[in-house]
């Protein structure tokens, strides 16, 4: 994708508004026109008061047109800033919703500070571009269109002088453009680097705090720093050399326009007013020109930063509602996997070959090595990403029959990582279900253990609770998740190492409300610990992305398999939570 591609990509954004648009684009043009007229009428008057002749007509022409410019100026300025706010905040809503949708992996690998500065930054470079578009780009352009036949009509031989100093821009600009637009792209990827280190490192202070890294993130950040600097510095070089080299032309051309047009005025060539009326065009001609030199030069450093926010918004989910697709509707929760398989882009984990039945009402546990496919297993039940082969049904139904959303809102999960907002403890817990009262809210915390600590918070469930949950415990952190996946009462539940953060003590007083919610719903859990493995309806033993047992717990702990090594190697510990680990 190349600049001018890029550039005409962010124009077409503004055809949601296109009447208003074509308004604007009118009023630039005129605007253009009366600035071009300017010059001419000036050197008219000029001439009739050499020739001692009346100008009235003239300056009531001029001032007519001036009063005009003035109110159709107002109407562009206003107009122009009102759309490109209004188009900003449109299309940032669109890429956010686009964000939110893509899959945790196009996160994980990007990084949370590059996806918020491909937001914030497009953002940014797109509302200036629409109003220095409106304001400045197109009345410029138009201006230079229409000012060499006006000036060739006047005085072919002073139109060729302006017509040497476009050249002269023009090919500085060129050239210039031909050096640095390979530069500035990594340029881009450096800011990209710092912010994504930025964003890294602030996601995990308390560890930098822990391991007393302070000097060394600094020192780090510095270095990325510097290498940014070194890339940046031989594009501002460039670009200040280009402006050296238009304003020393456009001062040669003023003063070559002033010469020559006096050298034809001694011989009776060319009147005074003409002479007068190309200076003003030569004027106009340069500021036009810095306009679109200016132009050139934005177009240098926002590309890099414009296609990396196309890039996110044309990142497609790689789950989707079909055109067909149907509400789930009340769900049993029967879940089948037929022959599932998915492998990871330009990665060889994944899990393939899947093939179980979790019936309705009852629970399975998924157990194995780190890294063997048991959450990506669950991950394409949510339909986060779509098999690559096989498919995977509830209540005999094909789940990609359903909208996203139903199928989503059948899932109630809680997580390893509690997954909290920056909000208060209601806000969190409601996240389960929008519309539910005070009253279903504090039933849910309170089976999750989770109400008399809530109280003793200053303002209880309105305490704030900080970034990623950050102001509580981790044990208030999972109970808050578990107190809203209660409040969901999906028919399908996911627990992933849920009660990970929990001491024994805490875990055993919430074990009887986990299993109400358990009640009547099919549930699947990823644990390491005896105590939820040991009642599981079916255990799935997972290695290298595929099952290579399943059955009873007491079954498989005497087939001698893998599972059997895993009890004897400690890996299903029946006292407390392995350390937190990588898992696919």
């Amino acid at each position: 994708m190349n600049h001018l591609r890029v550039y005409w990509r962010a124009l077409r954004l503004l055809r949601h508004e296109s009447r208003l648009t074509i308004s604007l684009v009118l009023a630039g043009l005129f605007i253009a026109g009366v600035q071009l007229l300017e010059p001419v009428l000036f050197g008219r008057v000029i001439d009739a008061l050499t020739r001692q002749q009346t100008s009235l007509e003239v300056l009531a022409t001029w001032a007519g047109l001036g009063l005009f410019n003035v109110v159709v100026s107002v109407f562009l300025a206003v107009m122009a800033d009102r759309l490109a706010h209004r188009q900003r905040l449109t299309i940032l809503d669109q890429v956010f919703e686009r964000a939110i949708s893509l899959p945790y992996s196009y996160h994980a690998q990007q990084g949370s500070g590059r996806v918020v500065r491909a937001i914030l930054t497009g953002t940014d470079q797109l509302f200036f571009l629409w109003l220095s578009f409106l304001r400045d780009h197109l009345p410029a352009l138009v201006g230079i269109i229409v000012l060499v036949p006006t000036a060739l009509a006047m005085d072919w031989r002073l139109a060729s002088l302006l017509f040497g100093l476009a050249v002269v821009y023009l090919f500085a600009n060129f050239a210039i453009l031909k050096r640095t637009q390979g530069r500035q792209l990594h340029v881009e990827n450096y800011h990209q680097d710092v912010f994504g280190r930025v964003g890294d490192v602030i996601g995990n202070v308390s560890v930098v705090q822990s391991y007393a890294r302070l000097s060394k993130e600094s020192q780090a950040l510095q270095e990325l720093m510097g290498r940014l600097l070194s890339a940046q510095y031989p594009v501002l070089t460039w670009w200040g050399l280009l402006a050296v080299i238009t304003r020393v032309s456009s001062t040669i051309t003023m003063v070559a326009i002033v010469g020559y047009g006096s050298y034809l005025t001694s011989r009776g060539e060319i009147t005074v007013g003409e002479i007068v009326a190309f200076t003003g065009f030569s004027g106009l001609l340069i500021s036009r020109l810095d306009q679109i030199s200016a132009f050139f030069v934005r177009s240098v450093t926002q590309a890099p930063t414009l296609m990396n926010f196309f890039h996110l918004l044309d990142q497609e989910d790689t789950a989707q509602d079909s055109p067909q697709a149907r509400p789930l509707g009340e769900a049993r929760g029967q879940v089948v996997f037929d022959r599932v398989t998915y492998r990871y882009p330009n990665r060889p984990q994944g899990v393939f070959d899947l093939s179980f039945t979790a019936e309705a009402g009852r629970t399975v546990a998924l157990v194995g090595p780190s890294g063997s496919g048991k959450t990506t297993t669950l991950a394409l039940l949510q339909r986060l990403f779509d098999p690559q082969q096989g498919t995977i049904r509830v209540d005999g139904q094909d789940i990609r029959d359903f909208t996203l959303t139903s199928l989503r809102h059948s899932i109630a999960a809680v997580f390893q990582d509690s997954g909290l907002f920056n909000r208060s403890i209601a806000e969190n817990i409601r996240v389960g279900r929008p519309e539910a009262t005070d009253e279903e809210v504090i039933e849910a915390a309170r089976k999750a253990e989770a109400h008399e600590f809530i109280l003793a918070k200053p303002g209880g469930y309105d305490f704030i609770i900080g970034e990623r949950g950050m102001a509580l415990s981790g044990g208030e952190r999972q109970r808050i998740a578990i107190a809203r996946a209660i409040l969901k009462n999906a028919p399908i539940l996911i627990f992933d190492e849920a009660t990970s953060a929990l001491d024994n003590h805490t875990e055993k007083k919430i074990q009887s409300a986990l299993n109400t919610l358990r009640a009547n719903k099919t549930t699947f859990l990823i644990a390491h610990r005896l105590s939820t493995v040991v009642d599981a309806d079916l255990v799935l033993v997972f290695d290298q992305g595929r099952i290579v047992e399943s059955g009873g717990f007491q079954e498989l702990r005497a087939a001698g398999g893998l599972f059997t090594r895993l009890l004897q190697a400690g890996e299903l510990n029946a006292d407390g939570p392995r350390p937190t680990e990588l898992r696919t």
